[in-house]
């Protein structure tokens, strides 16, 4: 187990147990460039929990060699909510710690600064971690992850929604931390749904009086180059998400605003970096999301045969009828 022999000057025996949970599905070179990181930190966790989708690649002996415990699920069953909630009851910590296995941590203090706000305020249910392009990225996922993630901090509440509309209960589970007991109080994860149940739990959470911290100062690299056909899809599954759970809607608002500002942005940091050639192609991204997004949110009216086609999570259509 990565439990840490001495946690430092900075934390007491008062401080709270710390649980590390990551789904894995054949990816064992990241998690062990992950793990390798974790092994490291300042702050390390108490227990390390790997829910792994039957991989084929040694996954679960990378696993091993780090002392993480395994629970081996069969590929069908992975859910992206039911998944981390079994695994949210099944460890010990008052603080839960997600990872996706394709996330690096950039510094050794990552888990001590994306605690710290749960720590330091009661009323604090959620803290996540900055996102910064991997080595890889494009220009395009590059832009994305800037946008997303600033370099300054917030603390978001229910009450923001006014203001802020869908960008309230924006999170990512590739780097975040919960309260576990206020995370039971919602019955952890909604389980069933395409993809998102980060941002409906922090709904949820941000409506019973919780607040959600951004923490700037705990930055993994995690970036995706999608193609044009796998924008449209993803934002397909977005529009499905946004269909399928309408209250995040009726209760945040749309994300209208924050798109216009999203194009701008865009195409200010390309000239920035004078890649005008890539302009083309951002417009074109930009296109795609909105049609995927479109039609997504009215899925249900599209010939059931042709769903999957359209969606990144082909396997969530298996047996489901859009009703």
């Amino acid at each position: 187990m990565l439990n840490e022999t001495a946690r430092g000057p900075e934390t007491c025996a008062a401080s709270p147990s710390l649980s590390v949970i990551i789904p894995t599905y054949n990816g064992a070179e990241q998690l062990r460039e992950l793990l390798a990181s974790l092994s490291i930190q300042t702050v390390r966790p108490d227990e390390v929990l790997i829910v792994d989708s039957s991989s084929s690649d040694g996954t679960t002996r990378v696993a091993e060699k780090y002392n993480a415990e395994v629970v081996v699920i069969d590929r069908e069953t992975f859910d992206h909510g039911s998944t981390r909630s079994m695994a949210a009851k099944r460890v010990r910590g008052d603080i839960l710690i997600y990872f996706t296995q394709d996330v690096l941590p950039v510094h050794r203090n990552v888990i001590k600064n994306l605690i710290r706000p749960i720590i330091d305020s009661d009323d604090i249910a959620v803290s996540y971690g900055r996102q910064l392009p991997a080595f890889n990225a494009s220009e395009a996922a590059a832009h994305l992850r800037y946008f997303n993630y600033p370099e300054d901090p917030s603390i978001r509440s229910f009450a923001d929604r006014k203001v802020l509309g869908l960008k309230t209960v924006f999170v990512s589970n590739s780097c975040a931390a919960y309260r576990k007991s206020q995370l039971a109080r919602i019955n952890y994860f909604k389980n069933g749904l395409i993809f998102g149940e980060d941002t409906c739990a922090v709904g949820r959470l941000l409506e019973k009086g919780g607040k959600i911290a951004y923490a700037a100062d705990a930055p993994v690299y995690h970036s995706h180059n999608y193609t044009w056909s796998e924008e449209f899809r993803r934002y397909f599954d977005i529009g499905v998400l946004h269909a399928s759970e309408k209250w995040l809607l009726q209760t945040y608002g749309s994300a209208q605003d924050r798109g216009s500002e999203y194009v701008r942005s865009g195409i200010s940091f390309l000239c920035k970096r004078r890649k005008y050639g890539l302009i083309s192609d951002f417009v074109v991204r930009i296109v795609l999301k909105y049609l995927g997004y479109r039609l997504g949110l009215h899925y249900r009216r599209i010939p059931r045969k042709m769903i999957p086609n359209l969606s990144m999570h082909k396997r969530w259509w298996n047996g489901k009828e859009p009703v």
